[in-house]
């Protein structure tokens, strides 16, 4: 079995991680800004205080790239 494959296929998404950054730029913002508000000060971001926008961001970037593969 070849690791080749393996980079191949990860060179590959991250060519298109630009573009369905594009595409999901709404959810993407949406999820800076819960990640910064929730970061003022010297605070960390904590698990599951962005879950929500996490989560829209998610299903469009999988949205997004299922239509690209067609």
């Amino acid at each position: 079995m070849s690791g080749t494959n393996v980079w191949t296929r990860s060179r590959e998404r991250m060519r298109r991680f630009p573009d369905l950054l594009a595409q999901c730029s709404t959810e993407a913002a949406a999820y800076g800004k819960c990640v910064v508000a929730t970061t003022t000060g010297k605070q960390e971001l904590k698990k599951d205080l962005c879950a929500k926008e996490f989560e829209a961001l998610k299903a469009c970037f999988v949205s997004a790239a299922k239509r690209g593969m067609k």
